[in-house]
């Protein structure tokens, strides 16, 4: 583990004792998709989750994360969020609530406590990889540890996305 500087997400994870494995990976300010950090790791782009930020009219805040390859379904989000509608945050939000930026955004460590929910497919995977809490840095981690970790939920809130 040398070389690589803890995260704050990582030392929470320690010190809850969940084991992870953190993976660098080069990062291109122009392209902060999923599909880029699943070919920079070598992965299959469903284990690589990523974490997005919505608020739902009647429930505030909430975290979705899902598969590299899909995108949220924002009606499925609000239903299982308590929520009538909801929408992705502005860009300019992100920071100031959560303490990350776009492509660094882990669902260990957020400045609060959101409700968080998995995609239905993060328990078909041994591990998956979701940000570290900084551009160019993935956890390998056990998706169930993850979602415990979190006090997640998993529901289906994502569908295949339409390139």
């Amino acid at each position: 583990m040398s070389g690589i500087a803890k995260t704050n997400a990582a030392r929470l994870l320690d010190k809850a004792k969940i084991t992870y494995k953190l993976i660098p990976y080069e990062v291109d300010e122009s392209n902060l998709a999923a599909d880029h950090v699943a070919e920079e790791l070598g992965e299959d782009i469903r284990k690589v989750f990523k974490t997005l930020v919505l608020h739902g009219d009647k429930c505030g805040y909430f975290v979705c994360v899902i598969p590299g390859d899909m995108e949220v379904d924002l009606k499925a989000a609000a239903k299982v969020a308590g929520a009538k509608k909801a929408d992705l945050i502005p860009m300019k939000e992100l920071l100031p609530l959560t303490g990350y930026i776009r492509g660094g955004c882990s669902p260990i460590g957020m400045k609060k406590h959101f409700p968080t929910f998995f995609h239905s497919t993060i328990t078909d995977f041994d591990t998956v990889y979701v940000s570290a809490g900084v551009r160019g840095l993935q956890f390998e981690i056990n998706p169930s540890e993850l979602i415990a970790y979190t006090q997640g939920s998993v529901a289906d809130i994502a569908v295949v996305a339409s390139n």
